[in-house]
C-alpha cells in the first residue's frame, strides 16, 4: 500500500510569491502532477499542513482548483499554522470532530490513518487539548490490532533547529505518553520544520517530511537565526507491506535528466550487477 504525504505548500493567491521570493503555488503544482504520475499510484494521499500561506479564503480556492486537476480521488488534509481551521473547513469541507477540530481516522484496508490536528490559532507552535488527547486515546483504542499511522502537522520532538523547535509541539510527553500505550501505531509523519528528519517517539518511528517548495536552512547552532533557502521540494512515499510495515522514500517534486540504464564496459570485474 502506498501512502503519499504532500507538506507545507503555503499556496498563495494567484500570481503571488511566498515571503516575496518562492513560487510556492508552481512547485505545489509540480508535486502535484508528479503525484499523479506516480506508477503505480498512491492509494491515499496526505497533505499534512500548512496548506496554505496566510489561511485566506482565495488561497484555498487555488488549492482546491489545484487538487481537482491533479488529483480527481482527493486528498486528506489536516491544517498547521498557517492556515485557519474555519476557513479550511468551509472551502475544503474538511471534517471536523465534535470539538470543531479537525481531528479524523481513515481506516484504508489494512491500514488505519489518524489524522489530528495540532494549530493553536494565532501562534506557530502546536498543541494537542486534554479533549483531543482523551479522543485520540479512544480512538487508537477502537483498533489495537490494526497498523497504524498517526498524521499530524508540528512534530512531538526535537530535531536540534533551535528556532524550529521552539514551535514544535508544546506537550509532546502528553502524545508520547498515549502512542506507547497502542503499540499498533507504527508511525507518525509530520511536517512543519520543511526538512526530512527522523526521530523515535516511543516505539514508534516519527518521520518529518520535506516541504514541497521551500526549506528551513540547516543550521544545528543553538541560536541560529530563522531562514529559509531554495533546495529542490519534495514529498514522500510511504510504503507499507503486511511483513515489512512502513518503508519511507523522499522524492523531488522536480524532473531530472534520466533514466540511464547501468550499462558498464565488458572488461568491468562486477559487470552484471546493477550497481
Amino acid at each position: 500500500m502506498l501512502v503519499v504525504q504532500l507538506t507545507d505548500l503555503h499556496i498563495r493567491p494567484r500570481g503571488e510569491a511566498c515571503y516575496r521570493v518562492a513560487e510556492t503555488n508552481m512547485l505545489s503544482e509540480r508535486a502535484l502532477r508528479a503525484v499523479a504520475r506516480l506508477r503505480p499510484q498512491a492509494d491515499l494521499v496526505l497533505i499534512t499542513g500548512d496548506v496554505t500561506d496566510c489561511g485566506l479564503a482565495t488561497e484555498y480556492a487555488m488549492v482546491k482548483e489545484m487538487l481537482a486537476r491533479h488529483l480527481p480521488r482527493g486528498a486528506h488534509l489536516i491544517p498547521g499554522n498557517h492556515d485557519r481551521r474555519e476557513v479550511m473547513i468551509e472551502a475544503l469541507g474538511c471534517p471536523a470532530s465534535e470539538a470543531g477540530f479537525i481531528d479524523y481516522v481513515i481506516d484504508a484496508g489494512p491500514l488505519r490513518i489518524v489524522m489530528l490536528d495540532t494549530v493553536v490559532a494565532g501562534f506557530a507552535h502546536g498543541e494537542l487539548r486534554a479533549v483531543q488527547l482523551d479522543w485520540l486515546d479512544r480512538s487508537l483504542s477502537e483498533q489495537p490490532n490494526k497498523p497504524t499511522l498517526i498524521g499530524m502537522h508540528h512534530p512531538p520532538f526535537d530535531c536540534g533547529i533551535g528556532h524550529m523547535d521552539a514551535i514544535n509541539l508544546r506537550n509532546a510527553r502528553a502524545f508520547a505518553d498515549i502512542v506507547a500505550r497502542h503499540r499498533q501505531v507504527e508511525r507518525i509523519i509530520c511536517g512543519h520544520h520543511h526538512r526530512p528528519i527522523t526521530a523515535r517517539v516511543g516505539h514508534a518511528i516519527a518521520t518529518i517530511a520535506p516541504s514541497v517548495a521551500t526549506s528551513v536552512e540547516l543550521d544545528l547552532r543553538p541560536h541560529a537565526p530563522s531562514a529559509f533557502v531554495l533546495e529542490p521540494g519534495a514529498y514522500q512515499i510511504h510504503r507499507w507491506t503486511p511483513t515489512g510495515g512502513f518503508v519511507t522514500h523522499t522524492a523531488f517534486v522536480e524532473d531530472y535528466p534520466g533514466p540511464f540504464p547501468f550499462a558498464t564496459p565488458p572488461e568491468y570485474p562486477g559487470r552484471g550487477t546493477p550497481t
